[in-house]
């Protein structure tokens, strides 16, 4: 006998009898023969009872997933010598690891020719995606040394129980006892990031500021949204007495944005999920495009297919988001009252949300040497159609001043009213 791919010797049982059998379970199965040296020289096994015994123990006990069904430990006679001969069937649950080492390249083994040796991460990974699927929230974490201390404390102030039945009832544990790759997310030791840049102006030429924020994707969203909001500029008019904060950005909007870039993203991709925030909007880009099979057509037209179910379950849980495809609606009507509404633009990797700033007037500025009037006829003549807010922004002044330069120019029939209420716009007479 010689050692190959599927064959193994060994003159003894040791402790690295577990290696080669999980490295038979995770490559194309084979046999194993104790009682012969390297070389091929017989030489039995003494006490074979107990060391048939002692085999299944390590087997059972030393090597996860269980892996007991698919191996046979029995006594074989060759030329008057006692061997043992385990027989290892290729697994159904890839990786199969030493127990005290987990899915780690310490502790994941595969044959390579006639050795056995420690898997690379990125083997273990495709492994883990042939086992369990491709569904990243619900594949076995790479990482069981998981801590939730932000998690439980999340969940605590939502009035809802994350013990560990709770965590299974979640999906969070699977049925075998690893922690889920939805675990890892909510987790204290996720791997992903989401990044916040402020440039100066409408191009990325020049920073103001940037943050990276690490955690549990529920640290992240809280960390990230108020950074946003920080950012989140207010535009103040009066309205009789009472003064009115318009902010750049609606608050649901920037909410639900966010919540869509953490929800939706392809954690399959290691990148950081990015917030890029200008003088004239804000960009959410999520890495990873439209689930297969969905458009933009089916999103606008309230179409949702979640890539993260588990994730997604849990934030409704949670009652961060809704449990059906209203955002991007919600998103759009936030706008309903201004000129420029919010774009969404899908990419074969990315998906990117844009929310304009409601107090911006494009590149009209302006100009003192003219008068009201004059100054709103020359940004209808840059923008085509324009919102009572618009005015505004350009006279920087209250609700009525506004109101007043627009019906001055609806009285000399220089500009026309287009719908009613918050749909209400302004154009250029013919």
């Amino acid at each position: 006998m010689e050692e190959g791919y599927t064959l193994g010797l060994k003159s003894e049982v040791t402790s690295d009898l577990k290696k080669e059998v999980i490295a038979f379970a995770n490559s194309e199965g084979g046999n194993i023969y104790i009682g012969i040296t390297d070389d091929g020289t017989l030489i039995g096994v003494e006490n074979v009872t107990k060391e048939m015994e002692r085999i299944s123990n390590m087997i059972r006990d030393g090597i996860k997933p269980d892996l007991s069904s698919y191996i046979s430990v029995e006594l074989v006679e060759k030329e008057g010598f006692l061997l043992i001969k385990v027989a290892v069937l290729r697994g159904p649950r890839r990786p199969y690891h030493l127990s005290d080492k987990g899915m780690k390249p310490s502790g994941v083994y595969v044959r390579l020719g006639v050795t056995s040796a420690p898997a690379t991460e990125e083997s273990i990974r495709e492994m883990i995606k042939e086992s369990d699927g491709t569904a990243f929230d619900k594949s076995r974490s790479l990482n069981q040394d998981l801590t939730f201390e932000y998690a439980n404390h999340y969940f605590a102030e939502s009035n809802l129980k994350y013990e560990e039945s709770n965590k299974r009832t979640l999906k969070l544990i699977n049925k075998e006892g690893y922690y889920t790759n939805a675990a890892l997310l909510l987790s204290d030791q996720c791997e992903h990031s989401i990044k916040c840049a402020v440039y100066e102006g409408t191009g990325k030429t020049k920073f103001k500021a940037r943050q990276e924020f690490f955690g549990s994707i529920l640290k992240q969203m809280n960390d990230a949204y108020q950074y946003i909001s920080l950012n989140n500029n207010l535009n103040s008019t009066l309205e009789g007495l009472r003064r009115v904060d318009y902010p750049d950005y609606p608050d649901y909007a920037i909410r639900e944005a966010l919540l869509n870039t953490i929800v939706h993203r392809d954690y399959d991709y290691s990148g950081s999920t990015l917030v890029n925030i200008f003088s004239d909007r804000i960009e959410f880009v999520s890495i990873g495009g439209l689930v297969g099979g969905i458009t933009m057509t089916d999103i606008m037209r309230g179409v949702s297919q979640s890539r993260n179910t588990i994730i997604a379950n849990i934030f409704y849980r949670l009652e961060l988001i809704e449990s059906y495809g209203t955002g991007i609606q919600r998103i759009i009507e936030s706008y309903e009252d201004c000129n420029e509404k919010p774009t969404f633009i899908p990419g074969p990797t990315s998906f990117v949300a844009v929310l304009p700033n409601r107090n911006k007037t494009g590149g009209v500025q302006f100009d003192s040497k003219l008068s009201h009037e004059d100054n709103v006829l020359r940004m209808l003549q840059e923008k085509g159609e324009i919102t009572r807010r618009d005015v505004e922004a350009l006279l920087s002044c209250s609700q009525y001043p506004a109101i007043g330069a627009l019906n001055n120019l609806l009285a000399q029939q220089k500009i026309v009213k287009v719908g009613s209420a918050r749909a209400t716009k302004y154009v250029l007479a013919d």
